[in-house]
């Protein structure tokens, strides 16, 4: 009878302690303004989806260009990121570095992560009709989405935290091809490379300014290398 006592009771302690840790991540999801996790914390999970969602762009990239690019078209095609966004320029100087302020960094990762959302939408409505299109190709592309806009929860709570800003209202509706300078003979599929290698190179990006970011608020083992 103790034994079950006892067992009934360790029940009620780990369901307590799984809804406070549920409780606590849901609230920082949405980006309330009584997020408990410290800005520590929301730091190292936003570093940390930033480097899952850059390895994912690394290989969806990859698995696209294995399925339907034959590989005369990629080489002819090779240089295909110098195509993407100029719109915030990465630092490629230590001066220049010191030139950015904390804010800078913070809206810039926002605003990539902004853009990216819509535009993987509709890069998943164009792999759908694909012929033949791998499943596990469509589920990371998914996958990559469901994790930016994640992403872009906890930026907001960052910003509201530090900044005591609220989020910033970006303009999406524009077309991709306003910010891409491709080809007019470029193919459909070719596009959608282009697309994934831009990503990729942005999603880069996006994890560069978070771990910059990082080395500036604590003496993170990794800013040497920044």
């Amino acid at each position: 009878m103790f034994s079950i006592y006892l067992f009934i009771r360790w029940l009620g302690i780990l369901f307590c302690s799984i809804h406070g840790m549920l409780g606590s991540v849901l609230d920082c999801e949405v980006g309330g303004v009584h997020c408990t996790m410290s800005i520590e914390m929301l730091l190292d999970r936003a570093i940390q989806h930033a480097e899952l969602i850059y390895r994912i762009s690394e290989e969806t990239r990859t698995q696209f260009k294995e399925t339907f690019i034959p590989l005369a078209l990629v080489t002819q095609q090779g240089h295909a990121d110098h195509l993407c966004t100029v719109i915030l320029p990465t630092p490629s100087s230590k001066s220049e570095v010191g030139q950015i302020s904390d804010k800078w960094l913070l809206h810039s990762v926002l605003i990539l992560v902004q853009f990216w959302i819509n535009h993987l939408v509709d890069l998943q409505a164009s792999l759908d009709h694909y012929d033949n299109t791998p499943q596990d190709l469509l589920d990371k592309t998914k996958w990559v989405s469901s994790k930016l806009m994640s992403l872009e929860k906890g930026l907001l709570t960052l910003i509201r935290k530090m900044l005591n800003e609220n989020n910033l209202p970006l303009d999406n509706s524009k077309s991709i091809a306003d910010h891409l300078a491709s080809p007019r003979t470029m193919e459909h599929v070719m596009r959608d490379y282009t697309m994934l290698s831009c990503f990729r190179k942005d999603a880069h990006k996006i994890e560069t300014f978070l771990k910059l970011f990082k080395c500036r608020q604590t003496d993170w083992p990794g800013c040497s290398f920044y």
